[in-house]
Order: C-alpha cells, then sequence, then structure tokens
C-alpha cells in the first residue's frame, strides 16, 4: 500500500472544505427566507461560516502534526489569528465556486417568490 499522507493532509481536507462549500448554503437555505434579499443575505453568512471552517480545519491539520496552538498564541499572539484567516483565505479557492453553484440553485426550491 502506498503513502496515504499526502490523502490525509492535503487531499482529505480539501474535499472535505468544497464539500462544505456546497453544504453549507443548501442546509441554510432550509431555514432561511426566499427572496433575492435573502440571498444576498444567505451569501454573506454562507461565506463567513466557510471562512471560519477554513480556519477551523488548518488549526486541526496543525493540531494533527503535532503543532500545540497554544504555544503558536504564546509565540505569535495576533498574527496566529491572521495566519489562519491568509490560509482560510486561500482555502476560499477551493470551496468558493462550490458555493456560488450551490447558492444559484436555490431559487429552484423557492415556493412563494419567483427568482
Amino acid at each position: 500500500m502506498g503513502d496515504t499522507s499526502n490523502f490525509t493532509g492535503l487531499l482529505l481536507p480539501a474535499i472535505c472544505l468544497a464539500a462544505l462549500g456546497w453544504a453549507v448554503p443548501r442546509v441554510l437555505a432550509l431555514w432561511w427566507p426566499e427572496g433575492v434579499r435573502w440571498l444576498m443575505g444567505l451569501a454573506l453568512v454562507s461565506t463567513l461560516v466557510m471562512a471560519l471552517a477554513g480556519a477551523g480545519f488548518f488549526a486541526v491539520i496543525y493540531a494533527l502534526n503535532g503543532v500545540r496552538l497554544d504555544d503558536l498564541w504564546a509565540t505569535g499572539g495576533l498574527s496566529v489569528l491572521l495566519h489562519f484567516a491568509r490560509l482560510s483565505l486561500i482555502s476560499a479557492l477551493l470551496w468558493g465556486p462550490l458555493m456560488v453553484l450551490s447558492l444559484a440553485g436555490v431559487p429552484k426550491n423557492w415556493v412563494r417568490e419567483v427568482w
């Protein structure tokens, strides 16, 4: 059997983030009001949720690789948060397009509003 470190270290988190990018707007849309203005709000909230999820994924990856997050915080302080925010922004290249496609499909399920 081959080395699975690339799969678990890079590919699996990328697949999970991409899947979340599709799922988050769809799940939120179940409880979200219908309408174009509300759709823009759904896009904003979905983006914020995914930004936090992206930063969280990288924090988990760091922790799984033996990096203690409290040690990082002690040495870097606010720069650690900026580092994870930057990593989350980069991860938007994975989940962003799928989130946009997912959001584009939300209006087809509307009952009261028309797109």
